[in-house]
C-alpha cells in the first residue's frame, strides 16, 4: 500500500502533470503538422511539379524518398514553431530582469531603531 501512495504521490507532483500535458499538447501539434504538410504543403508541391502526387509516389532505388521529405518539413515546422516558443519565452525573461527591483523595505525592528536613535539625538 505504502508504494501506491507513493506513487500517487509522485505523478500527482506539478512536474509530471506539466510534462504530461506538454505531451499530449505536442502530440496534437504534430498530428496538425503531419497534415498541413501532407494534406497541404506536399500537394501544392506536387501540383508545381506537374503531378500531384510526385513527392508521394517518389522513390530512389525503391526508397520512398518523398516520406522522407515530408517528415523533413514536418521536422523544420515544429523546429521553428519551437524556436519562436523558446525566442518569446527568452525575451520575457529578459523583462523580467531588466526590470530594476527596488530595494527590499526597511525591516520594521530596524525602523525602530532609527526612531530610536532619531529622539535621542534630539
Amino acid at each position: 500500500m505504502g508504494m501506491l501512495k507513493e506513487f500517487k504521490e509522485f505523478a500527482m507532483k506539478g512536474n509530471v502533470i506539466d510534462l504530461a500535458v506538454g505531451v499530449v499538447i505536442g502530440a496534437a501539434f504534430g498530428k496538425i503538422v503531419d497534415s498541413m504538410v501532407g494534406d497541404i504543403i506536399m500537394p501544392v508541391l506536387g501540383k508545381i511539379m506537374g503531378n500531384p502526387d510526385y513527392f508521394a509516389t517518389w522513390t530512389a532505388a525503391g526508397i520512398p524518398v518523398g516520406k522522407f521529405i515530408q517528415a523533413v518539413f514536418n521536422f523544420v515546422i515544429i523546429a521553428f514553431v519551437l524556436f519562436l516558443v523558446i525566442k518569446a519565452i527568452n525575451a520575457s525573461k529578459k523583462k523580467e530582469e531588466a526590470a530594476p527591483a527596488g530595494p527590499p523595505p526597511t525591516p520594521e525592528d530596524i525602523q525602530l531603531l532609527r526612531e530610536i536613535r532619531d529622539s535621542l539625538k534630539k
